[in-house]
């Protein structure tokens, strides 16, 4: 049995350097990246704005990691949704749609959190799966 390969990713275009988690982390063609939130990158400052601006900020966040690790949002196969507020839930929709062709929606779970860090009004996880 051959070990399985695991990398520990950064790529430094979104999250700031030393923080106890790792941006992304690759097992074989499966890439699992950490909570994305509306920062801007390179900071731990949310953007200005509500809910939409934060749900278009954290969705470029994924893509610019996903690019960074040899993937597209095309091979995103499941998202996680958290939200500060579930009531936010049709304005997330709104943007995150955008971020998809019509009909390859990623498989998601969405709820509502009593607080998210930073003060945010939501974050994504998702899970890819690369290119052969």
């Amino acid at each position: 049995m051959n070990p399985i390969d695991i990398e520990f990713l950064e790529s430094g275009k979104v999250m700031p350097p030393n923080l106890p988690f790792s941006e992304a982390v690759r097992v074989g063609q499966t890439l699992y990246l950490s909570g994305q939130m509306g920062i801007e990158p390179g900071s731990m400052r949310p953007v200005h704005g509500g809910i939409r601006e934060q749900t278009r900020q954290t969705m470029e966040n994924i893509k610019t990691t996903l690019e960074a690790h040899g993937a597209t949002m095309r091979d995103i196969v499941k998202c996680t949704v958290m939200l500060a507020d579930i009531s936010d839930w049709t304005a997330f929709n709104e943007v995150y749609r955008t971020f998809f062709d019509e009909g390859r929606y990623p498989a998601r779970s969405a709820f509502g959190a009593n607080a998210l860090a930073l003060g945010g009004r939501v974050e994504v996880e998702c899970v890819a799966v690369l290119p052969s």
